[in-house]
């Protein structure tokens, strides 16, 4: 009895190719998109690695060159020179880095809402597109 249940209701259900299509495209639409905290954290975590290893190896740069240069005697003048131009070419990256940060901000910005409106004019494309295909089928 339970099998031609099972039968007849498989019967009963009528499917589409595009309910088909479109179910599965969103299922697999759904699972990429909770998979991308765990990938931006990931790549957040391997790049955050990156710069620990760069400063952990200038750090162990540091103090071999410091016994160098510190044998060197070199005069004072020129190292306070040579720590305002360091200075003025470390503001330098800081402004980039801080310009850079919120130009990638806006222009996420930017293309999100360009993605609404798109996703907007598709939607009324599709609504058009609907109403045609069901004059067609009237006629």
């Amino acid at each position: 009895m339970e099998k031609y249940d099972k039968l007849e209701k498989q019967q009963e259900e009528k499917l589409s190719v595009c309910e088909i299509m479109k179910d599965d495209t969103s299922e697999i639409f759904q699972k990429m998109e909770s998979k991308l905290p765990l990938l931006f954290q990931n790549c957040s975590n391997l790049y955050a690695r990156y710069i620990h290893m760069l400063d952990d190896v200038l750090g162990t740069g540091y103090i071999s060159e410091k016994k160098f240069f510190d044998r060197l005697d070199i005069d004072q003048g020129i190292l306070r020179q040579i720590k305002e131009n360091s200075k003025s070419v470390k503001n330098a990256y800081m402004q980039n880095i801080e310009m850079s940060s919120r130009l990638f901000d806006e222009y996420v910005k930017m293309r999100i809402d360009v993605m609404k409106s798109f996703d907007n004019y598709a939607h009324v494309m599709m609504n058009s597109y609907a109403n045609y295909l069901s004059q067609i089928n009237r006629s």
